[in-house]
């Protein structure tokens, strides 16, 4: 890759993100290199990189690979003196967005784009997301306040910022005057600490109050911080006393985010609370379907084999997003070398994503799955009940947590409801002394590794 490739790929993202985000996010990225997949930057601060990598990321990978080049994910170096862009000097100052006007409607200058892609009509839904995805079309569907906030919670890659970017969309569609604000938890925080620094927390109250629409990702980012927090509890009271509408997000629920203050944990369980699931093979293999046919009109002429969707949905079952990620290089192979990707030529293509895959088998994907072979609840497959129900599935989840991931056994037995190691190696042992005479649990401990690994 060259510097005028990236140049082409800028030009594109511009039309995207907006000239407001290009100018500041974008355009101050330096090319380093692109190696085994990794495409590097230089950038001005960590901070940049880390926002660059969160909410443009998948446009670059998206747009980089459209211009032929094999590129699986971005790498920033911290350089405070990269060469300048063409336009501008260099500067070593942290990146400052421009200030959101705070009487604008929709748009860009309020808070972070809206993703075109995540609407309503892109969301697939299955039994894992089906209270989530109602619970958004009613927010998104009325005129009236049915519950506040909306607190969206579970896995990365599960479709809480889908959601949250399709009820922009339609109320954005359907009160194209109302005032509506999306943003992480981080760049609220960020927001907040530059009002300060700049003696114009007015303007920021201005801003966050005096809106009809507030949607936050990630609210766990706050936790901890406890001026922010003060002044997210303010907006947040501000804003349901005035009746407007409050859409939260977060990878845990109110009560398990730690650092995060009991009366705002009160304020946001006074709300409708739904814990989005992990998806099930049948979702996926749906997601799967639904990408094919819009990725049908981005590459012309790409072909993808038999029995390949049904590879994905069964190798990549964590993320959502590295589903789509995965799909979108195999059509970008297809499309660019005009050949189609069979189940032999995916498993090539994906080799080192399919090798991260692997390598990141965590212990909760063990009890999930484990938990769910045998029919149990989670809570009694890590809990004290000595059934032999619960007892055997649970050694099992042990044996295999030792099998699939580089965890210790003192780390093991933390995560299984802080048992001493020594249980641990107990239930390894019987496992691998079982198996070797027993039939059915030596299939049980097959279909395991293979709904935890395509082999």
């Amino acid at each position: 890759m060259t510097d005028d490739i990236w140049g082409v790929a800028q030009n594109r993202l511009k039309t995207q993100v907006g000239q407001n985000n290009y100018v500041t996010w974008i355009e101050p990225l330096r090319f380093r290199d692109l190696q085994d997949g990794i495409l590097t930057f230089d950038v001005q601060s960590q901070f940049m990189g880390n926002w660059v990598e969160r909410y443009f990321g998948d446009a670059i990978l998206r747009e980089v690979a459209a211009m032929g080049e094999a590129v699986d994910r971005l790498s920033f170096v911290v350089n405070r003196s990269p060469r300048p862009p063409k336009s501008a000097p260099a500067t070593a100052q942290e990146p400052v967005p421009a200030r959101p006007a705070a009487r604008s409607r929709m748009g860009q200058e309020n808070g972070l784009p809206l993703e075109p892609l995540y609407t309503f009509d892109t969301f697939v839904v299955g039994k894992s997301n089906e209270l989530a995805h109602a619970a958004a079309r009613r927010v998104a569907d009325s005129d009236e306040v049915s519950f506040n906030p909306l607190f969206l919670y579970g896995g990365v890659g599960l479709g809480k910022t889908h959601l949250m970017h399709a009820i922009g969309w339609e109320l954005r569609n359907r009160r194209p005057d109302a005032k509506i604000v999306y943003v992480s938890a981080e760049d609220f925080m960020y927001r907040f600490v530059r009002a300060l620094r700049e003696k114009d927390m007015m303007g920021f109250k201005e801003m966050f109050r005096s809106i009809d629409v507030l949607m936050v990702d990630d609210v766990k980012f706050i936790a901890g911080k406890d001026a922010t927090q003060e002044e997210f509890f303010h907006t947040f009271n501000s804003l349901v006393e005035q009746k407007k509408q409050i859409i939260l997000s977060s990878d845990a629920a109110p009560g398990e985010i730690d650092g995060l203050e009991k009366r705002i944990v009160s304020r946001l369980n006074s709300g409708l609370v739904i814990d989005i699931h992990p998806t099930s093979y049948e979702l996926r293999l749906g997601i799967l379907q639904r990408k094919v046919e819009v990725f049908g009109d981005r590459w012309p002429g790409a072909r993808i084999g038999d029995g390949v969707l049904e590879f994905l949905a069964h190798k990549i079952s964590s993320n959502v997003r590295e589903l789509e990620g995965a799909l979108t290089k195999l059509f970008a192979h297809s499309s660019f070398l005009d050949r189609e990707v069979d189940l032999e030529l995916a498993q090539e293509c994906l080799r080192d994503m399919l090798k991260t895959v692997d390598r990141r088998t965590t212990i909760d994907e063990i009890q999930r799955k484990t938990a769910d072979h045998y029919g149990i609840k989670l809570a009694d497959l890590i809990g004290p009940r000595r059934n032999r129900v619960y007892a055997r599935p649970r050694q099992v989840a042990m044996y295999l947590a030792k099998e699939m991931t580089d965890r210790s056994l003192p780390e093991i037995a933390r995560k299984f409801g802080g048992r001493d190691h020594t249980t641990i190696m107990y239930g390894i042992r019987q496992i691998e002394k079982l198996s070797a005479t027993d039939s059915a649990l030596s299939e049980d401990l097959d279909l395991l590794r293979k709904a935890l690994r395509w082999s």
